[in-house]
Order: structure tokens, then C-alpha cells, then sequence
């Protein structure tokens, strides 16, 4: 394995000799999710390819991991070399000059290899300003035995309606059996992002065409109810404090008969070594309702520079690094070619990986799939699926996403949670002077 590791380190054109660097450190901003806590693991591998660059790790949950690069960059605090964001922040970020522009990469690095909508998201009139660790959209992820066991098929395309049936028939709290697992943590990126694409299933958007919120509309009002009404009655307890990786936990220990979230996962529910129903998952499109527009997401979670950075030269070196196709490479001979990073470049998806790794097809489908362009069936003056890619959404999205919390908790009802939603919506976009003229 040294040997075959070493041939990787040796053909990447990304790795400067050590002797390049004087003793810097880095300090990288990540979040707690399975592919960087690996790529932390793998992190040795690039200093021993660079003995005068060190790491320093801050590994954070992801509503603290935005509230502290947000706050940072926003006062040029400085604190971080490498922040891990997204397709949501990077344009906004770099239209205010708080981002290095990802300019000059080796050749080596092959850009044009990055998936196309990725790299539209990760740039700002046509330069990159972050380079992408792995991308995702949405995923069904179901439990074939228990289908099989009450007789059930799922459908090539499912819609939430035909979900929610589902759930009924599977749900078996006396086992610990929970007919649907979805996110109920209150975050623009968390219970927000999976509601905000079944609400665009539904019909609805977040603004009409001169920036009126339509957060009492009957569509978001019939996926709201769906939402709470479904997790209330078919979720697992404590459903309200579940984000992702809580979600995933749930799922990976089998008490979950049916999840819709992040394609991501796909490698982490088929692992044997930390899921207990690695051989009894199926995968499916992300569900529709009335329409497929905006019934997917599309993010990468990407590595950035931020302005201030004073090492802004060995902090390229390791995105650049951690982001090649030589990192994947690493990952793949390492820990398997099914647990590489997803969704960032194209020649990932090789014939290899498409056998290795049953949830790739669908991976792949559901991020062609997705147009932030089009997010709903109707006219939007934004762009964005899972978000409204304004400055303005991050705390519009986490305040409502604290009334839909609060509304699975059965401390409000729905309509009181929507017409709330509605409420502090049009009060955020009236003080930020919308509609622009």
C-alpha cells in the first residue's frame, strides 16, 4: 500500500517539493462531516509532501461552522487560512472581494474535469473563488427489507405523497422502526434545505417576481402540513434536534424505514463498518409532487481562501491538493473506491465507481437533474434550489427554519409557523430595500 500511495504523491503535479516552504501553519475551518473528518486522516500524506506547511484543525457542527466564518470574514477577523463553505456563500463572498480568486492552478489540476454546474456555482463572472470537496444532490434512501417484508415496491420516480403511505405501512415505534427520517434541526442549511425543496415540489418558491415572499401560499401551506404532519406521526422522537449527520446515525442503525437527504451519504449507508444495513439499501430519484422543478438540490461543499489570509500560498497548496483528482485517487486506494468524495468531477465517474458504488447512477442523475436557474414551476427572480442565493437568506432561512422546528414540536401550528415565516420574511427583505430598483 506505501508503495502504491507513494506512486500517487509522486505523479501529482499539485505537490511542491517541501523545501519550498518555510515553516507556515494553516488553519483550516471544517465541518463534522464523515468526508473531512477522512480527508483530516488523510491530511498527513500532504505534509509529509510539505514539511513546512502544518495543519491546524477546527472541526465544527454546521449551523457553528456558518455562524463563525460568517461572522469572521464579515469582520476581516482573520482567524482562518481555509474556510469549507458553499455554493451559497461563495459568489455572495467573493462579490464583496473576501475571497481569493482561484486563479493560476497547475494543469495538472484539470479544471474543465470539475462538473459543470459545480463549477457555475463556485464562481463569480467566470472566475472559480472555491474549489470543490464533494458535491450532492438529493437521494431516496429506503430499506429494501422492509419493502420486501410488507409487500412494497418502490417506484422509479416516488413522490412525497407515495412516501408518506409508505411510512405509514413501515412505521413500528414498539421496534424502534420509524416509517420516515428527515431533517428537523432549525438552519438555513439543515431542516430548511430539505423543506425548501419539497415545498418547490410542491409548487411553491420563496418570492414571487418583485420579491414578495409567498410563505402563506397553498403550496407552501400543503408542504408544510405534509412535513409536520408526516414527521409528527411517522419520525423518530426528537426529530426536531436531527440534521444530518444525527439523521444519518438513525438510518445507518436501522431505525429509519425511509430517508430523503444528501446524496453524500450514499457511501456511508453501504459501509459495513459503521452502517448495520449496508446490504439492505435501495436508492431512488429525490421525490416529486405536482412538479420535478427545484425537487433536488445542488452544493458542494468547496474550499476557500478567505482575503485575509497571511499564508495564502500554502493554503492553496492544500485545496488544491485536497480537491485534485490524485486526492480521490488517495481516498480510493486507501479506504475503496466507493467512499471517494462525490459529485465534484466528472472522470469520477468511470465505469469502476459506477459498479463500486450503487448510489452513484442516481448521484449522478439527480445533479444533472438539478437547475438553480429554474428552482419552481413558476417565474423567480432568484437563484437557488435549497436557498435564495441573496445575502439576506442565511438569517431569513434560519429564523424560519426555527418557526418549522417549533411547529414539529407542536409549540405552534402550522399556519401559525407559516404566517410567522411570512411575517419575518417580508419585514427582513423591506429593511434590506426590496424590490432593488
Amino acid at each position: 500500500m506505501k508503495m502504491t500511495v507513494n506512486a500517487i504523491l509522486v505523479s501529482c503535479g499539485l505537490c511542491l517539493a517541501g523545501a519550498s516552504w518555510a515553516d507556515e501553519t494553516i488553519t483550516i475551518a471544517t465541518v463534522n462531516n464523515s468526508d473531512m473528518i477522512r480527508m483530516q486522516r488523510l491530511s498527513s500524506v500532504f505534509e509529509t509532501q510539505h514539511p513546512g506547511i502544518r495543519l491546524n484543525w477546527v472541526v465544527l457542527e454546521e449551523n457553528v461552522l456558518r455562524q463563525r466564518l460568517t461572522t469572521d470574514i464579515a469582520t476581516q477577523g482573520g482567524q482562518f487560512d481555509v474556510l469549507t463553505i458553499g455554493t451559497y456563500e461563495t459568489p455572495l463572498w467573493a462579490a464583496k472581494d473576501w475571497l481569493e480568486p482561484m486563479k493560476d492552478l497547475p494543469a495538472t489540476y484539470d479544471v474543465e474535469d470539475i462538473i459543470a454546474s459545480v463549477r457555475q456555482g463556485l464562481s463569480l463572472n467566470g472566475t472559480l473563488y472555491a474549489l470543490p470537496f464533494y458535491g450532492e444532490s438529493t437521494v431516496t434512501y429506503y430499506r429494501t427489507d422492509l419493502f420486501r417484508q410488507a409487500g412494497l415496491t418502490m417506484p422509479e420516480h416516488p413522490s412525497w405523497t407515495q412516501l408518506g403511505e409508505f411510512a405509514g405501512k413501515l412505521h413500528h415505534p414498539e421496534k424502534e422502526q420509524y416509517g420516515m427520517c428527515l431533517r428537523g434541526k432549525a438552519g438555513w442549511g439543515e431542516n430548511m434545505a430539505l423543506l425548501t425543496t419539497m415545498a418547490n415540489s410542491f409548487g411553491a418558491r420563496w418570492f414571487d417576481e418583485q420579491w414578495q415572499p409567498e410563505l402563506t401560499g397553498p403550496e407552501w401551506t400543503a408542504a408544510a402540513n405534509f412535513y409536520v404532519n408526516t414527521l409528527r406521526q411517522y419520525g423518530p422522537p426528537g426529530v426536531s434536534s436531527n440534521g444530518f449527520n444525527e439523521t444519518l446515525a438513525l438510518f445507518n442503525s436501522g431505525k429509519c424505514a425511509i430517508w430523503v437527504d444528501a446524496s453524500v451519504a450514499g457511501s456511508f449507508t453501504t459501509d459495513k463498518e459503521q452502517s448495520r444495513v449496508a446490504d439492505s439499501v435501495g436508492f431512488a430519484p429525490a421525490p416529486v409532487e405536482v412538479t420535478d422543478k427545484g425537487s433536488s438540490w445542488l452544493y458542494a461543499w468547496s474550499l476557500a481562501i478567505p482575503a485575509t489570509s497571511r499564508h495564502k500560498e500554502a493554503a492553496k497548496a492544500f485545496i488544491t491538493w485536497a480537491t485534485s483528482k490524485e486526492y480521490i485517487q488517495l481516498v480510493a486506494q486507501k479506504d475503496g473506491i466507493s467512499n471517494v468524495p462525490p459529485g465534484t468531477r466528472t472522470s469520477t465517474y468511470s465505469d469502476a465507481y459506477l459498479q463500486a458504488a450503487p448510489f452513484a447512477r442516481i448521484t449522478l442523475q439527480m445533479m444533472q437533474h438539478a437547475d438553480p436557474a429554474h428552482p419552481s414551476a413558476k417565474p423567480v427572480p432568484y437563484t437557488g434550489i435549497q436557498y435564495v442565493t441573496i445575502a439576506e437568506f442565511q438569517a431569513i432561512g434560519t429564523s424560519v427554519g426555527k418557526l418549522f422546528s417549533a411547529a414539529l414540536t407542536g409549540q405552534m401550528p402550522v399556519d401559525q409557523a407559516l404566517a410567522a415565516a411570512q411575517a419575518t420574511t417580508s419585514r427582513e427583505m423591506k429593511r434590506a430595500g426590496y424590490p432593488k430598483k
